[in-house]
Protein backbone atom coordinates (compact mmCIF):
# COMPACT_ATOMS: atom_id res chain seq x y z
CA UNK A 1 0.00 0.00 0.00
CA UNK A 2 0.82 3.43 -0.89
CA UNK A 3 0.79 6.62 1.59
CA UNK A 4 1.99 9.69 2.05
CA UNK A 5 1.16 11.56 5.16
CA UNK A 6 -0.54 14.40 5.70
CA UNK A 7 -2.20 17.07 8.24
CA UNK A 8 -3.07 14.96 11.32
CA UNK A 9 -4.03 12.06 11.91
CA UNK A 10 -5.27 11.33 8.07
CA UNK A 11 -3.30 9.93 4.93
CA UNK A 12 -3.83 9.47 1.24
CA UNK A 13 -4.14 6.05 0.28
CA UNK A 14 -3.65 3.96 -2.98
CA UNK A 15 -6.54 2.65 -4.50
CA UNK A 16 -6.37 -1.11 -2.98
CA UNK A 17 -7.20 0.85 0.33
CA UNK A 18 -10.73 1.28 0.79
CA UNK A 19 -10.56 4.17 3.28
CA UNK A 20 -7.84 7.09 4.32
CA UNK A 21 -8.04 7.15 7.58
CA UNK A 22 -5.01 6.37 9.82
CA UNK A 23 -6.29 4.03 12.15
CA UNK A 24 -7.67 1.66 9.71
CA UNK A 25 -4.82 1.67 7.41
CA UNK A 26 -3.16 0.75 11.01
CA UNK A 27 -5.77 -2.27 10.93
CA UNK A 28 -5.46 -3.41 8.14
CA UNK A 29 -1.78 -3.59 8.40
CA UNK A 30 -2.05 -5.34 11.51
CA UNK A 31 -4.37 -8.00 9.83
CA UNK A 32 -2.30 -8.40 6.95
CA UNK A 33 1.10 -8.64 8.20
CA UNK A 34 0.25 -9.09 12.34
CA UNK A 35 2.50 -11.15 14.03
CA UNK A 36 5.22 -10.87 11.32
CA UNK A 37 7.48 -8.57 14.28
CA UNK A 38 6.71 -10.70 16.57
CA UNK A 39 8.10 -14.19 14.61
CA UNK A 40 11.18 -12.23 13.88
CA UNK A 41 12.17 -11.39 17.57
CA UNK A 42 11.00 -14.96 18.39
CA UNK A 43 13.14 -16.44 15.72
CA UNK A 44 16.12 -13.74 16.94
CA UNK A 45 15.99 -15.67 20.22
CA UNK A 46 14.59 -12.60 22.11
CA UNK A 47 11.15 -12.78 24.30
CA UNK A 48 7.79 -10.85 23.26
CA UNK A 49 4.85 -9.52 25.41
CA UNK A 50 1.53 -9.33 24.34
CA UNK A 51 -1.98 -9.59 25.98
CA UNK A 52 -4.81 -11.60 25.76
CA UNK A 53 -8.58 -10.90 26.49
CA UNK A 54 -8.53 -12.42 29.42
CA UNK A 55 -4.97 -10.91 30.77
CA UNK A 56 -5.84 -9.50 34.18
CA UNK A 57 -5.03 -5.28 34.33
CA UNK A 58 -1.74 -4.36 34.78
CA UNK A 59 0.10 -7.99 33.60
CA UNK A 60 1.34 -8.98 30.33
CA UNK A 61 2.38 -12.51 28.53
CA UNK A 62 5.93 -12.58 27.93
CA UNK A 63 6.96 -15.29 25.80
CA UNK A 64 10.11 -16.78 25.01
CA UNK A 65 11.55 -18.27 21.94
CA UNK A 66 11.07 -21.88 23.17
CA UNK A 67 7.53 -21.38 24.02
CA UNK A 68 7.48 -20.96 27.47
CA UNK A 69 4.97 -18.12 28.58
CA UNK A 70 4.99 -16.23 32.02
CA UNK A 71 2.91 -13.76 33.64
CA UNK A 72 4.64 -10.54 34.19
CA UNK A 73 4.16 -7.70 35.79
CA UNK A 74 6.57 -5.47 33.40
CA UNK A 75 8.89 -2.43 35.42
CA UNK A 76 11.97 -0.47 34.45
CA UNK A 77 14.14 -2.57 37.22
CA UNK A 78 13.20 -5.71 35.54
CA UNK A 79 10.36 -8.29 35.17
CA UNK A 80 8.20 -9.35 38.21
CA UNK A 81 7.18 -13.26 38.04
CA UNK A 82 3.38 -13.43 38.63
CA UNK A 83 3.55 -17.06 37.57
CA UNK A 84 4.30 -19.54 35.19
CA UNK A 85 1.51 -20.09 32.07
Amino acid sequence: MKARFQKGIRMDADANSGTTDLWDIIAEGLERDGDFAAREHLAAGRPIYYVEDDTPEGLLIKKYPDGRRELVRHAREGDEVVRAL
